[in-house]
């Protein structure tokens, strides 16, 4: 046997090279002029997906069937080539494409019932990758040598380990190394360690099977072969080894390794917008062509919105109780916290950022104990069990219950863990320069995984009260000032005057203050007062109005008397334009997205192009003298108001209005500093009441001054200077400050304006 052996060893190392050179020889006469040109490799132009990056340069989104990041061979790093070659294919700067002795062992290996070789170098996987299939047939191996002779021919090794490590399939939809360090690791190349570096090395063997994400520990036992082999041809050393075998790796996305990474900025609502317009652009060669959109946003400020909504929206939910568990799993069968089986239970349930799905696998009123993915058990006790309490209790509904199996939502904060629920609430949040229209931050919605529906762009909902700085802004133009009394009295109206019903408006909490100016009625958001001006000035100017000046949409705000309490249809979009005009003095911009386009090599291929409040490129759309009174108007409400609240920021630059529609169904907040403008709206998809006394005020403003806060935080105060054309006049009342009227507007006597004007009404009302 042993003889057998020797002879078939020298065999494969000595004749099977003779014959198989023949053999190839033969070959190549015949299929030579058969193999197809090598265009796509020596002109090689790799698949590189779409990017989404904020102004500040962070990666917010990819695009494309491939992941890929093109790095030239000069800046690739030494311990790369080194680990690459160390795994797949030493000799490969000696040989010309095909290795005839590593060709033999795999044979020999095969032959003699070892592991499956097949002897392929790093010439002979880039010829397969680009012209063969992978079906093991004499036939293909053989155009596979050739192709590899006639590549090592047409490029230099440093082009052909070019293209190799930036083409190879590497797992996790990550095609080249570079993505597969930022894949998997989170690091460019030069920032991977030499462990890491083996890692990837270890990957174009078998991604599927060595992939660190699915099976860490098969993973890890290929990484240390590479560390060997490295170690062995003299490119580390032996305390490199031993560092390196020692190096507990961090795993992106991992479900074992022993440490999360930070999590990625959260801008999938601005990635997806910036997506849609760079394929109405490019096509579908957008995913291919490595374009690189460059959006408006700021790493800073999106965090610190995002950070601001979620935390809203649980706010809410706890608030408004805990509902139960969303799902129940059998585990009669486990054995132990450690049994396999767990992990395939809580496979169908995936976390929601830091909301940890979690299987409970013991339950009481004092102590909750649950199973995470990975193998964490989270342990609740204490204050923390005050929320889940109602639904561990016997009468708790037997599908929301609780117990052993149920499945339930956990997070990790200060004080330890607690269980928290994903809320059915949803919110939109957009703040945005209101000198140009530049989007500062986006969140369209909770959670872009689980609801794509932007509600920032695409919601309409009614405005409330929200809308009532539009009307008095349309009274302005009118005559009126900020110290017009107007009477805070009940109105009716009759069947046969709003041509519908009768109506009886009133105000929100039911209270009439008798005459009062129009500054503090805004102040208190009276709705009786803001339909007594529209009244004053017609339905009809005040839709024109809103609609030619500040851009709102005439179809989904009709002329009827509702449109003072914010009756219509808006979105968020449009409401950051809006208040935009109050906030740079006058001026009608647009909210824009996407700063610029770029090609693969950085060539700017498209840019915008934004109106600049105060430029001849911006319309002017308020007289100056109207958008400084309507700024001191909404200064108050901020100071001594609906939204007085917001002064805890210890800021006295801050503008806005509440918004709260009838029966709590929508909660607004619109306000600005001067170099920012914020919009809140809180709501559900499908209009349901959020419950009483969840006005804008405790809902949509916290989120609001959370944002503010941060985005804030080391801008100095700005005010609007007074333009010329104002009468300063005595004040209606004193202590409201000073009052103001346009000069031309002067009246000869104390007469406020006419407001008994009788005007129809139609449809139902909104309150604050």
């Amino acid at each position: 046997m042993r003889k057998r052996l020797i002879v078939l060893s020298l065999f494969v190392f000595i004749g099977l090279p003779i014959l198989g050179a023949a053999v190839i020889a033969i070959a190549a006469a015949f299929a030579w002029p058969q193999l197809p040109p090598l265009n796509s490799i020596t002109d090689y132009r790799p698949h590189i997906p779409l990017r989404v990056y904020t102004a500040d340069g962070v990666l917010i989104g990819e695009f494309g069937e491939e992941r890929r990041t093109f790095v030239a061979v000069r800046n690739i790093p030494d311990n790369l080539k080194f680990a690459i070659l160390s795994a797949e294919d030493d000799h490969f700067f000696e040989h010309k494409g095909v290795d005839l002795s590593g060709l033999g062992r795999a044979i020999l290996s095969n032959l003699t019932g070892g592991s499956k070789q097949g002897g392929s170098t790093i010439t002979m996987q880039v010829a397969r990758n680009f012209y063969l299939s992978r079906e093991k047939t004499i036939t293909r191996k053989l155009y596979e040598i050739l192709l590899s002779m006639k590549i090592e021919q047409s490029l230099t090794k440093e082009q052909i380990l070019e293209v190799y490590i930036n083409q190879i399939y590497l797992g996790q939809r990550a095609y080249g190394f570079a993505s597969a360090a930022q894949t998997y690791f989170g690091k460019t190349l030069d920032k991977l360690s030499v462990a890491e570096t083996a890692m990837l090395a270890g990957l174009p063997k078998a991604p599927s099977r060595y992939n660190p994400v699915v099976n860490l520990t098969r993973a890890t036992e290929r990484q240390h072969y590479v560390l060997r082999r490295m170690h062995e041809l003299g490119h580390i050393d032996d305390q490199t080894l031993e560092i390196a075998l020692k190096e507990p790796l961090h795993v992106l996305n991992s479900k074992t390794a022993t440490q999360a990474p930070t999590p990625a900025l959260h801008a999938e609502f601005v990635a997806e917008m910036a997506r849609q317009l760079a394929y109405e652009q490019f096509k579908d060669s957008v995913y291919t062509n490595g374009v690189q959109v460059i959006t408006t946003i700021t790493a800073h400020d999106q965090e610190a919105a995002y950070a601001a909504l979620r935390k809203g929206l649980l706010d809410y939910e706890r608030r408004h109780g805990y509902r139960g568990a969303e799902g129940h799993v059998d585990i009669s069968n486990v054995k132990s916290d450690t049994d396999e089986s767990l992990e395939e239970l809580i496979e169908p349930f995936a976390d929601l950022d830091e909301m940890r799905a979690g299987i409970v696998l013991e339950a009481s009123r004092k102590s909750l104990r649950v199973y995470l993915r990975g193998g964490e058990i989270a342990e609740i006790t204490g204050d923390a069990m005050r929320y889940p309490a109602p639904m561990l209790a016997d009468n708790a509904p037997q599908q929301k219950r609780v117990e052993p199996g149920s499945v339930i939502r956990v997070a990790k904060g200060a004080k330890g863990w607690t269980v928290i629920q994903p809320p059915e609430v949803e919110s939109g949040f957009i703040s945005v320069d209101p000198h140009n229209g530049a989007v500062r931050a986006l969140v369209g919605g909770f959670d872009f995984n689980r609801n794509k529906f932007n509600h920032v762009t695409m919601a309409w909902r009614q405005p409330g009260s929200s809308f009532k700085p539009f009307i008095y802004s349309a009274a302005i133009d009118k005559g009126y000032t900020p110290g017009s009394i107007i009477d805070d009295a009940p109105i009716s109206f009759p069947a046969d005057a709003t041509g519908s019903q009768a109506w009886s408006p009133s105000n929100d909490d039911g209270r009439y203050d008798g005459p009062i100016s129009m500054r503090t009625a805004l102040v208190k958001s009276k709705n009786v007062v803001a339909i007594r001006v529209l009244q004053a000035i017609t339905p009809a100017y005040g839709q024109d109005y809103v609609t030619s000046r500040f851009g709102f949409d005439p179809a989904k705000n009709p002329p009827y008397l509702t449109l003072a309490l914010g009756s219509g249809g808006v979105t968020p979009w449009q409401m950051a334009s809006a208040y935009a005009t109050f906030a740079n003095g006058g001026y009608r911009i647009y909210p824009y997205i996407v700063k610029e386009i770029r090609d693969a090599n950085g060539n700017v291929i498209a840019k915008a192009n934004p109106v600049e409040a105060g430029t001849n490129s911006a319309k002017r759309v308020l007289d100056p003298r109207n958008a400084f009174l309507m700024d001191l108007m909404l200064h108050d409400v901020v100071r001594r108001g609906t939204a007085a609240k917001a002064m805890t920021l210890g800021r006295r630059d801050l503008a806005g209005k509440t918004g709260t529609t009838n029966d709590f169904v929508d909660a607004w907040f619109c306000g600005y500093q001067p170099s920012l403008v914020g919009i809140t709206w809180v709501g559900y998809d499908q209009p349901r009441k959020l419950g009483a006394g969840e006005f804008g005020a405790q809902l949509a403003l916290p989120i609001w001054m959370d944002y503010m806060r941060v985005a804030l935080k080391d801008t100095p105060e700005q005010f609007m200077a007074m333009p010329p054309g104002l009468i300063e006049v005595k004040p209606s009342v004193e202590r409201e400050g000073p009052d103001y009227i346009y000069e031309e507007h002067l009246p000869h006597d104390d007469t406020p304006p006419d407001v008994s004007q009788s005007v129809p009404a139609a449809s139902e009302p909104v309150a604050e």
